[in-house]
This record gives C-alpha cells, sequence and structure tokens, in this order.
C-alpha cells in the first residue's frame, strides 16, 4: 500500500501584514470561481481560481478586516480600520460608493442581489445600507430599545436569502433580524464571544466558532437541529466542506497549523507550513481545494494527487 500523498500548498504572495479574512465567490457560469483577501497591509486582493493575482483594491487607509464578493461576483464590499466600508467593481477595481462609519469595521456582507451592504464592527452597530440610495442616511438593527445591536463589537454580518441579516458579536450571541421590518426575529447565546461566523451557502449553514467550539447552525430555522463539537483549541476560523459536508477545517491563533476535521470532530489532517497565527480558512465553492491566512495565503487541495487548477496530478 502506497504512502497517502502529502499535500503540498500553492503559496499567493503580495500581502506585506498578517491576512485577516478570505472569501471565495460562488461557482461562475463557467465553472471558475473567484478570491478575495483582506489584510492588514489595507489592500484587499482579488485572485483568480488558480490563486493568480488579478487585481489589488487601492483605496482603504487603513486596515482592512472583512472583504466579500457578490454573488455574481461583479462587485466586492470591505469594511477597514480607516472607518468607512466601501464597495467595489470587480472588473476595473475602482470603488463605487465609500461610506463613513465612526470606528472601526470590522465586517460587511452584500445582500444576493448586490442592492443593499450590511455592515458591523467596533461601534456594536449594524447598519444597512440602500446602494440604490447610497446617499440616504443608513437604518440601523437595534433589539427593541437599544442604541446597539449587539453589547461587543460585531465581528460578522450575513445574508440568508433577500431578507434575512444575521449577526454576530463578542457579546457570544447571533441575531436574525427581518430586513423587511429592520425587527430581531430570534437570537442564540454562546458562553464565549464569537470569533468567526462565515455563511456556507451551498449547505445553508452558519460555521461558527467560539472558545473551543465549533457549531453548524442552519442559516435558517427549519427544524433541523445544530451541530456543535467541542475541540482541544480555540479555533480562529472554521469551513465546511460545501458538497460532502463530511469534513471542515479550521486556523487556529495559538499554533501555525491548519486542521482538517472530520465532521465526527476526528482530527483528520494537521497541515504545517505557515511562519504565524492561522486566522481565517475558507473551503472554494467547488469543494476542491481551501485557502488559508496567516502572513501569506496558502492553498491546500482537498484531494492530493489529483490535477486541478495550477497542481499536476500524479495520477
Amino acid at each position: 500500500m502506497s504512502a497517502p500523498i502529502k499535500s503540498t500548498p500553492l503559496v499567493a504572495p503580495g500581502h506585506t501584514r498578517p491576512v485577516t479574512h478570505l472569501s471565495f465567490s460562488q461557482l461562475q457560469d463557467d465553472g471558475s470561481y473567484l478570491l478575495v483577501s483582506s489584510c492588514k497591509d489595507g489592500n484587499p486582493m482579488l485572485r483568480e481560481w488558480t490563486g493568480d493575482w488579478i487585481g489589488t483594491f487601492l483605496g482603504h487607509k487603513g486596515a482592512v478586516w472583512s472583504t466579500k464578493l457578490s454573488l455574481d461576483g461583479s462587485r466586492a464590499a470591505s469594511g477597514s480600520a480607516d472607518f468607512t466600508a466601501k464597495v467595489w467593481d470587480t472588473y476595473s477595481g475602482n470603488p463605487i460608493h465609500s461610506f463613513p462609519h465612526n470606528h472601526i469595521v470590522r465586517t460587511v456582507a452584500l445582500s444576493p442581489t448586490a442592492s443593499h451592504l450590511l455592515t458591523g464592527g467596533q461601534e456594536k452597530k449594524v447598519r444597512i445600507f440602500d446602494l440604490g440610495r447610497p446617499d440616504a442616511e443608513p437604518d440601523f438593527l437595534f433589539d427593541s430599545n437599544n442604541t446597539v445591536s449587539h453589547e461587543g463589537t460585531v465581528k460578522s454580518v450575513v445574508w440568508a436569502g433577500e431578507h434575512t441579516g444575521i449577526t454576530a458579536g463578542e457579546d457570544g450571541k447571533i441575531k436574525w433580524w427581518d430586513l423587511r421590518t429592520r425587527k430581531l426575529t430570534t437570537s442564540l447565546a454562546f458562553p464565549n464571544p464569537i470569533t468567526s461566523m462565515e455563511m456556507s451557502i451551498p449547505t445553508q449553514r452558519l460555521v461558527v466558532t467560539s472558545g473551543n467550539t465549533v457549531a453548524f447552525i442552519p442559516a435558517l430555522p427549519n427544524g433541523q437541529g445544530t451541530h456543535s463539537l467541542t475541540l482541544p483549541y480555540s479555533p480562529s476560523s472554521a469551513s465546511i466542506h460545501p458538497i460532502l459536508q463530511d469534513r471542515f477545517v479550521t486556523g487556529n491563533l495559538g499554533d501555525e497549523w491548519v486542521r482538517v476535521h472530520g465532521i465526527d470532530g476526528e482530527e483528520r489532517e494537521v497541515l504545517k507550513g505557515h511562519h504565524g497565527p492561522v486566522h481565517c480558512v475558507e473551503f472554494s465553492p467547488d469543494g476542491e481545494m481551501y485557502a488559508t491566512g496567516s502572513g501569506t495565503i496558502r492553498l491546500w487541495q482537498t484531494t492530493p494527487g489529483k490535477s486541478y487548477g495550477l497542481w499536476q496530478g500524479t495520477n
């Protein structure tokens, strides 16, 4: 029996500071997809599915904490320590809108039709901007009589369909909002701060990390239960395989390793190669690879030895 083929990552260079967030587009009509990276160097980068650099979004004057693409890949939104959120044209690289805030913007998300933008951050307030009326004041998502959306920094905002926004905070709460009425519909509390929350569109699940817990939560309450696991470390970020749904990958600020776990929590692989804490991980939309970010971006094959992108197969 031959030894398993070792995973050899591709390194995507270009950033000069720690990479804070990675986000893939959905699969495009031709089967390709895009990757966008956020970095403390303030310059989000757009890449082909092969990892090849397409361009850099220039205009922020501080660390960028979050960049996400629209469903069709034509727009990107970014949130920065320069107290702005920006919307970009991904074909030209030009900024379309810049929205001022009163503190660091930690998270952004474009609606499925790219008509609205959600933002959150250290103001503890979630805003919703109508991109069709960019000069209008944004609405805020406040719980009853509160003047904040969360009792701590807002770490993540995502959309579940056109009418539901989901927010996660350092207060340990995940909140679902009806964006037609701007009202809170339900919430879920964790005992520790939420460190990451990503929307897995193919599986329609939220992937959440908090303390030593990773949780897979139906994006819209549909009777299916939450699947939670306790790991022997505190994951910084996690991502589920979008098709097989049988494994997830994690980053960890406590060491420099990327881990692959079975959905039961069993550790399947420990991947070494980063030279700093791994802040973010994300599976590609076809499940063939995953991207991980520390000081560099590394791309890892789900099935080493297979011909895919810039990897030449061995069989």
